[in-house]
């Protein structure tokens, strides 16, 4: 832990600032990431590039660092002759290299507490095809525990302070993953992908959200890569339903074309709107996709004048 106190017992005294994109920040590096694995195949062949990812979020005032494991799976790497003892390798190296950063952001003046949540994502990122924004994947809800179990043990080995189960468009995929967060002693936040007050793949977002209400091992629940004006309402219902505390981090308001693997549109984010997401009952307030460093510290700034 990078940290002297726990995630959890910061967002009991006050706000606390995510990161920003990933992807976006690399590609901003000159980073070519087309290709499946996106941002997690710089894990095997630029692993330094996404330290430096990580410590522009931390200067710019980021208090977690969401890892580079998004798309990193055992079937991906697979895809890419990467076998299963070196994929599990990468996968706790994504972790490392976040704290890394912290590090690096600690000798360079940063004071404040850093953490590291180890980014999950969903089934349908490891496809590659844009169902990750679809849900419904045919798949029932053991199936899908079984595919998330063995990176889950994985990256909670690396002992991230958080497990990061995020952009998830389907209710029985956040099903298994609350299954499959049993018994690995480091606690988790969900995170769902939205539109409008219902998940991706069509359930209520009450329901969707009342899964983790009992769950011990998750700190907050929320919503991710989702359009800034579908924030507010998703906070309202996340608080009231399972009184933990909220996550948010959404995209910068562009839309994404999965074939033609591009983003479209206008941002419309605004590090303003985090005031009405904070009082609303959001505590842990980031960026997603195209959120970069300069809109992090617009956060941090906003949260902590």
């Amino acid at each position: 832990m990078t940290s002297t106190i726990t995630l959890a017992e910061a967002l009991a005294t006050g706000p606390v600032v995510l990161d920003g994109g990933m992807s976006n920040q690399l590609e901003s590096a000159g980073h070519d990431l087309s290709d499946e694995l996106w941002s997690a195949r710089l894990l095997a062949e630029r692993p330094e590039a996404i330290t430096e990812a990580h410590l522009a979020y931390f200067e710019a005032g980021a208090d977690v660092a969401i890892t580079s494991s998004y798309q990193a799976t055992f079937e991906g790497f697979a895809k890419r002759g990467i076998g299963p003892e070196r994929a599990a390798e990468l996968l706790a190296l994504s972790v490392e290299l976040a704290r890394e950063a912290a590090r690096q952001a600690q000798g360079r003046g940063v004071t404040r507490p850093l953490w590291v949540a180890a980014s999950v994502g969903p089934y349908g990122a490891m496809l590659a095809d844009g169902s990750e924004y679809r849900g419904r994947y045919g798949l029932s809800v053991d199936e899908l525990e079984r595919f998330h179990r063995p990176r889950l043990e994985v990256l909670a080995g690396a002992r991230p302070d958080v497990l990061a189960l995020e952009t998830v468009p389907d209710a029985d995929e956040a099903e298994a993953l609350l299954r499959a967060v049993r018994g690995l002693g480091v606690p988790a936040w969900l995170s769902y992908s939205v539109t409008g007050e219902r998940t991706r793949a069509g359930q209520p977002l009450e329901e969707a959200f009342a899964l983790a209400a009992d769950a011990d091992e998750v700190i907050a629940v929320g919503v991710n890569c989702c359009a800034p004006q579908d924030v507010e309402g998703a906070v309202e219902i996340a608080a009231r339903v399972t009184g933990k505390p909220v996550v948010v981090y959404p995209n910068s308001g562009e839309a994404w074309d999965a074939e033609a693997r591009a983003w479209n549109g206008r941002s419309s984010f605004t590090p303003e709107e985090v005031l009405g997401w904070h009082a609303s009952g959001a505590g842990l307030i980031g960026g997603c996709c195209r959120v970069g460093p300069d809109a992090v510290a617009g956060i941090a700034r906003a949260l902590k004048p």
